[in-house]
């Protein structure tokens, strides 16, 4: 973050042109490695090792180094070891401002000091800037009357550099009344707190089809909706926060993802810039009911039921519900390239009956969190029309209580969301028993 907010201080100033600025900028990133990759290339982690470590991250807001430790995969000193290796982002940055541009280090330097005052930052945040300490960066920038709101701008941002890119940073979080937008995603938090994290495209700038199309990792020709995996982006966010507010004696539940197009934010809120690859978003965050993220909702096109032929030979016949298309086609392409059959997807709880009641199936995956009829009630409904129907619920993290709740009334499992292929597939195998 440290590279982007002083180089883009430098392009402002006239100091390098925009040009300079992204090729010192590819130079740095395509030096400063994972921690994950240095690892495997020293023979301290396998890759299995690594991708397991990177999906704990997606159902942990912790750090690499902080997981490999406390699965006993990593030592303290290896990971500072690991650590050293990957480098110092300000030395690094420095280093290709001189090979890339005709900037000497003394001209940094000295340019670094005229950056520190105009932005006016304490020799403290300097040092956690110039260390990409996001821990450490996060008071500084999004400092908010209600922790909650800084705790939860915290958790995005993080997100952001582990899952969406590293060629990112943020503004200053500012307090709001109105916000127009090209496109926004976003979700409700009820419970100790009422909260709403949103995602705001004010022009169409391309920020969510970056975070889309790095979060998703779906292949191209599966055509997601943008909104729709900013949407679980967003959700994968919410789950974590309420997981780790739970460890508090916080209660939130998580309401239905929602998307709006070309309207406005209204009422009392905060708001955080953060630039992704040059291109801005706007991270919005409320801590009250008055807030009204627009007036009339956004429908994908590809958020519609759908029916498929059943494979002869299919290990086993699927209904999969989900209100999120990117969630669909995950599941989707997973559970086909394991030779199981997707009969039909649903998108909320009403059609997940209707379509139990039309298809009759060996196996329902069934997301809790849809509008019109959540989970919980689909699942009850299901069950009285076949009380021996298999259904594995589908959850964010921070959804323990709806969990407990639905193992209570009858469905077989649970899968956390983001989905880990192994786990997907053994509950599958568990619950069929092929």
């Amino acid at each position: 973050m440290f590279s982007q907010l002083f180089g883009t201080y430098l392009v402002e100033k006239q100091i390098i042109t925009k040009d300079e600025y992204r090729a010192a900028i590819e130079k740095q990133l395509s030096v400063r490695v994972k921690l994950g990759t240095i690892a495997i290339a020293d023979g301290l982690l396998s890759e299995e090792d690594v991708e397991m470590i990177n999906q704990l991250q997606m159902q942990f807001d912790k750090r690499f180094g902080d997981i490999a430790q406390e699965k006993g995969l990593l030592t303290a000193e290896q990971i500072d070891a690991l650590l050293a290796k990957q480098g110092n982002p300000y030395m690094q940055f420095t280093q290709s401002l001189t090979e890339c541009t005709e900037l000497t280090a003394t001209v940094i330097d000295k340019t670094l000091a005229a950056f520190q005052k105009e932005h006016g930052f304490s020799d403290a945040d300097m040092t956690a800037l110039k260390a990409d300490d996001l821990d450490a960066l996060i008071p500084v920038f999004a400092c908010a009357a209600n922790p909650l709101i800084t705790e939860l701008a915290g958790l995005v941002v993080r997100n952001i550099n582990r899952f969406v890119s590293r060629d990112f940073y943020i503004g200053r979080i500012r307090h709001v009344k109105s916000l127009p937008y090209s496109a926004l995603a976003g979700q409700k938090l009820t419970g100790s707190t009422n909260l709403c994290l949103a995602l705001a495209e004010e022009s169409s700038d391309q920020a969510f089809s970056l975070i889309a199309g790095n979060f998703s990792g779906v292949a191209q020709n599966d055509a997601i909706d943008t909104l729709d995996a900013v949407c679980e982006f967003i959700n994968v966010n919410n789950g974590l926060f309420a997981s780790d507010q739970s460890e508090h004696d916080k209660e939130f539940e998580l309401e239905p993802v929602f998307a709006y197009k070309d309207q406005s934010v209204e009422g009392d809120f905060h708001i955080l810039p953060i630039f992704i690859e040059d291109h801005k978003v706007t991270l919005v965050i409320a801590d009250n009911d008055a807030v009204k993220p627009g007036t009339t909702p956004y429908h994908s096109s590809s958020n519609e039921k759908k029916v498929y032929e059943v494979s002869a030979d299919a290990k086993g016949s699927i209904l999969v519900v989900d209100d999120s298309r990117m969630s669909r086609v995950i599941l989707k392409n997973l559970l086909e390239e394991e030779g199981y059959s997707v009969v039909a997807e649903a998108t909320n709880g009403e059609e997940a009956v209707d379509m139990f009641e039309q298809h009759p199936v060996d196996l329902v995956t069934l997301d809790i969190t849809m509008p019109k009829m959540d989970g919980i009630e689909a699942l009850q409904k299901i069950l009285a029309i076949n009380a021996d129907a298999k259904v594995i619920m589908i959850t964010a993290a921070g959804q323990q209580s709806k969990v407990l709740e639905a193992l209570k009334y009858g469905a077989k499992q649970f899968i956390t969301k983001p989905f880990e292929k192994d786990v997907v597939l053994n509950s599958i195998k568990e619950v069929l028993g092929k």
